[in-house]
């Protein structure tokens, strides 16, 4: 039988120059005592994890770094992650970086929160069992570093499995990120070339997603908890994903150009964010 339902799960964005500054007092608001901040080597070294770093302590909420986010995680690198935040005892995550930071820090928030059985139980399938999380998550906020992945939207975290030579993923909508906060700020050091390459996965991920086959052409779940959070194509979706198509096609050639052009270097971030929606949903 045929799907004849879609659903919308939405996305939390807080969008300006300079909030990153503002996470600190986000943590303390949800009652967060202790964080784990997940990001890479380079980027521990750099403003905005510092900013974040700053925000906390200026809060009083305490935190421990993990700087070993891999480029393009593999399932080693997120049982890292996960060996961290296990017996870490944290109430909170927050990730700082690209769609490999966000995605590492969705992994570890799952797999401590709820321990599987075995590490493919979460998986997407045919690869592992997709199963969905059996209850709620730790609030994790996002805070993206690169106008690519819209990772920061999504409930989704993917990753290398490097026996299978397969890229997989975990989807499931409550890994999403209860927060994304969007900062101009933070991209204002990306280099051209990664400006380029990150805003061609804003184009390609809008593209799929309108593209996609719609939902009701789709087999329809036993029960609601299994449709997939990229359950086809949609009115809802569509709308995100074509106003992100428009914002790329204005804005890529200014951010590729002018790395002091804080217009389209933020213009980028919210079309990242908006294709996220779209094929997140």
């Amino acid at each position: 039988m045929r799907d004849t339902a879609f659903e919308m799960a939405t996305s939390n964005i807080r969008y300006g120059q300079g909030v990153t500054a503002e996470v600190g007092m986000d943590a303390a608001d949800l009652g967060l005592r202790r964080v784990l901040v997940v990001t890479d080597a380079n980027l521990a070294q750099r403003s905005p994890v510092a900013v974040v770093r700053q925000s906390l302590e200026d809060a009083g909420v305490t935190h421990e770094l993990f700087d070993g986010v891999r480029v393009e995680p593999t399932d080693a690198s997120f049982q890292e992650a996960i060996r961290v935040a296990t017996p870490g005892e944290f109430d909170g995550y927050i990730a700082v970086g690209g769609g490999s930071s966000i995605d590492t820090a969705k992994a570890a928030n799952l797999y401590a929160t709820h321990p599987p059985d075995d590490f493919l139980d979460y998986v997407n399938a045919p690869i592992g069992a997709g199963k969905p999380p059996p209850g709620p998550l730790k609030p994790l906020i996002a805070i993206p570093t690169t106008a690519g992945t819209g990772s920061e939207t999504t409930g989704v975290a993917i990753f290398d499995l490097v026996e299978m030579e397969a890229k997989t993923g975990i989807a499931h909508r409550r890994l999403k990120p209860i927060l994304g906060i969007v900062d101009p700020d933070n991209t204002r050091q990306l280099p051209p070339a990664v400006a380029a390459s990150s805003g061609l996965d804003v184009l390609s991920h809008a593209l799929e997603s309108y593209t996609a086959i719609p939902y009701d052409e789709r087999p329809r779940p036993e029960r609601p908890i299994l449709r997939p959070a990229y359950q086809g194509a949609n009115p809802i979706s569509d709308l995100w994903s074509l106003e992100a198509l428009r914002l790329v096609s204005t804005y890529l050639p200014r951010a590729i150009n002018g790395e002091d052009d804080v217009e389209a270097r933020g213009q980028m971030l919210l079309a990242a964010a908006f294709a996220g929606i779209g094929f997140g949903n």
